[in-house]
């Protein structure tokens, strides 16, 4: 699978590292962009960089010279998690002024998977109809909204509850105890 992974400096990096944990480099081809503010958000809340994997394509959010924002290159799946309401609202506007917008502008024109994990809270009235924007033009609103049925012994397994249904959305197996279908009742 072709994965465009990004990063906005809302809060909610772990949910980030959780995921870049859950997915092989050897297996999928995984491009990552950071927003302005994401590697500083990123080093607040790890108290370190994101851990990498090595075959993970990097990029800054500044250059569309990247394969991901133009239609003609096939990429599966944009995942950007954390996404700021600023820019959930920026996609919802059509704006593409940065690489992150340019490629979200493309997986929805292109009509390719899209998610978006918003972990903002409270919403205001812009930021619904907002939401409601994106999901209109094709996107999948998952907001960060971890379960607590697991009985998570940690952080990252509380954060792992909203990794697996990112992952249920790509269509790629769930960390272990995360199997929907084994775990249900």
């Amino acid at each position: 699978m072709k994965l465009v992974l990004a990063a906005t400096g809302a809060s909610g990096a772990i949910y980030l590292q959780r995921l870049l944990d859950q997915l092989d480099p050897e297996v999928h081809e995984i491009h990552l962009v950071f927003s302005n503010y994401a590697k500083q958000v990123i080093k607040e809340e790890l108290g370190s960089e994101l851990l990498v994997g090595a075959g993970v394509h990097q990029h800054g959010d500044k250059s569309m010279s990247v394969p991901f924002a133009s239609g003609s290159a096939r990429f599966d799946a944009m995942v950007i998690v954390p996404c700021s309401m600023g820019t959930l609202g920026r996609i919802a506007a059509g704006t593409s002024e940065t690489t992150i917008l340019r490629a979200a502008d493309v997986f929805l024109k292109e009509r390719r998977k899209l998610i978006l994990v918003p972990r903002e809270t409270p919403w205001n009235l812009i930021h619904a109809r907002n939401v409601v924007a994106v999901m209109e033009a094709g996107a999948l609103v998952l907001p960060a909204c971890p379960g607590f049925y697991s009985k998570p012994k940690n952080l990252e397994e509380l954060a792992d509850t909203v990794v697996a249904r990112i992952l249920d959305q790509l269509g790629l197996p769930a960390p272990g105890a995360f199997r929907w279908a084994e775990n249900a009742e």
